[in-house]
């Protein structure tokens, strides 16, 4: 890659670069940008998304967020930062813990949990406009929203009838509709890409695991059978797999397994491994870790042969969520 940087007289500067093939001789792509110096570290993440794709052929993931929650003291704050947890802007602060942030598909909105009135409540925040709405904050505990892909549905864990149970609502939170009954606690609910079934966390086999409920017909299946605690389904962009919490001897680490062949690959080494969160590409996984008793951000490649820790405030962080492809 060559590239370069000349200042026009208007105070911007023209951002030149190339990618070449250095055996056959001939340039792969070229582009040019003409930017204000504030916009160099975006420029930068644009110029790493192009090499990146025509390199892999899989699109760039350096310009899209991040969301987590990060703990000073006694306060919490829920942070926006790039993708490598550069530049964290605050989004909301609290006295009480906040927990679980979603994107909306679209990448305008955030829903989240806090626990500002005492109780938990679901909120969605508007990034634009800063304004933010209580979404479910009915009767005993609201918690885990998750996006439909369409960002018309969301779905919530609630305890208004009795027990953990999922219930599907409009996104402004309107028509709460319980998708299913249960004896045991169902929670942790994720859309998979085609929206016509979410992933789950259940105990309803008398330990923590993986389901998938088809919407269209109501059909529950079990995904995961090795180990007796198995939480926190991510699914993949392309469908073909998941991420999850896995608990073995003790030790919690992030795994992922296959649709097809029903394998599962552990990718980290735990301890404290937890919220996983995949990105919009496929490539990555996010999630948090422990350090000292202080919560940090780590990603881990698809495939486990990548590890890498992320920049962070000197703060204790938790809940990572990765951000959706940014609009053109």
């Amino acid at each position: 890659m060559v590239g370069s940087a000349r200042p026009q007289a208007d105070g911007r500067v023209e951002v030149r670069f190339a990618l070449v093939d250095v055996v056959k001789q001939a340039p792969l792509t070229a582009m040019v940008y003409t930017v204000t110096p504030a916009q160099f570290r975006a420029t930068a993440h644009k110029i790493a998304d192009v090499i990146y794709e025509k390199m892999t052929g899989d699109p760039g993931i350096f310009s899209t967020r991040i969301a987590y929650i990060a703990k000073q003291g006694s306060r919490f704050q829920l942070l926006v930062a790039d993708a490598d947890g550069n530049d964290a802007q605050g989004i909301v602060s609290s006295n009480e813990p906040m927990l679980s942030p979603r994107w909306s598909p679209d990448g305008t909105r955030i829903a989240y949990v806090s626990f500002e009135s005492k109780k938990p409540v679901v909120y969605v925040q508007n990034l634009a406009t800063g304004a933010r709405a209580a979404v479910a904050n009915f009767r005993g505990s609201n918690s885990s929203p998750a996006w439909s892909p369409d960002g018309r549905t969301l779905a919530v864990t609630l305890t208004k009838d009795g027990g953990s149970q999922l219930y599907l609502m409009n996104a402004d939170g309107s028509n709460p509709q319980r998708v299913m009954s249960s004896p045991g606690i169902d929670t942790e609910a994720m859309f998979m890409p085609d929206g016509k079934s979410i992933l789950f966390t259940s105990d309803r086999g008398g330990s923590p695991q993986v389901y998938r409920l088809t919407l269209g017909s109501g059909a529950v299946e079990r995904l995961t059978f090795d180990g007796s605690y198995n939480v926190s389904p991510r699914p993949f962009p392309d469908g073909k797999g998941f991420a999850f919490v896995r608990r073995d001897g003790g030790r919690f680490q992030i795994a992922v397994q296959d649709f097809a062949s029903r394998q599962v690959q552990v990718l980290t080494a735990g301890p404290h491994d937890e919220s996983p969160s995949v990105a919009p590409n496929g490539k990555l996984i996010l999630y948090a870790n422990e350090v000292g008793g202080r919560g940090i951000l780590a990603a881990v490649s698809s495939d486990g042969r990548v590890k890498q820790r992320l920049v962070a405030p000197a703060t204790d962080v938790r809940e990572p969520a990765w951000g959706p492809f940014p609009r053109p």
